[in-house]
């Protein structure tokens, strides 16, 4: 009996040790562990937390989505072309304004602003005509924008009413207005959002 029991006894102990030594080749084996992260919660408590992959989700868009798209797209291309341009005006009517300063005399102001206007008929007059009646529209919106001051305003102060009224009136005909203003928190808030990308595209100063 004695002989009998310890065989049996080394019996069970050889079955343990293989059942163990299976156990621990099966909590290493790549194909048998999930590795998780842990996350604990605010009480203490650790629950387990794992990354799933991104998921791309595409669907069509809407009727009213692309409409919206392609006006995006349309005022975003206007900008690009159009925002250099607002950007000289400002910067000449600043060079202009500083010429006139201590200039009273009528003759002599009307001479500087001339003399001015010769220069920037030359350098863009053709470009200037090539834009679209639309980019004409967004170009005077960023005029008001770096100026202050609408075109219907530029004109009157630096070519007279008559010229000023003269201008609206054919900008009327394609209809559109001098008078322009721009409202970066309301009805214009998307162009200025294109405004600021452009900004920092090119290193522009506000």
């Amino acid at each position: 009996m004695k002989f009998a029991f310890r065989h049996i006894i080394s019996y069970f102990s050889i079955v343990f040790l293989v059942l163990l030594s299976y156990k621990t080749q099966a909590q290493h084996g790549i194909y048998d562990t999930v590795r998780v992260h842990a996350y604990v919660t605010p009480e203490g408590d650790t629950i387990p937390m794992a990354y799933l992959p991104g998921v791309d989700v595409f669907t069509k868009l809407t009727a009213k989505q692309k409409q919206y798209w392609a006006e995006w797209t349309r005022l975003r291309n206007a900008v690009y072309v159009t925002y250099p341009y607002a950007k000289t005006a400002s910067r000449i009517m600043n060079e202009i304004n500083a010429r006139l300063v201590n200039v009273h005399d009528k003759k002599q102001r009307k001479a500087i602003i001339r003399s001015r206007e010769k220069e920037l008929r030359k350098e863009f007059t053709d470009k200037l005509t090539n834009l679209s009646i639309y980019q004409g529209k967004v170009l005077m919106k960023l005029i008001y924008r770096e100026t202050g001051n609408s075109c219907y305003e530029i004109l009157d102060e630096y070519k007279g009413s008559f010229n000023a009224v003269l201008y609206q009136s054919i900008a009327f005909v394609f209809g559109t207005s001098l008078k322009q203003n721009y409202d970066a928190n309301g009805k214009d808030a998307d162009m200025e959002k294109i405004v600021k990308d452009v900004e920092k595209m090119y290193g522009y100063r506000s």
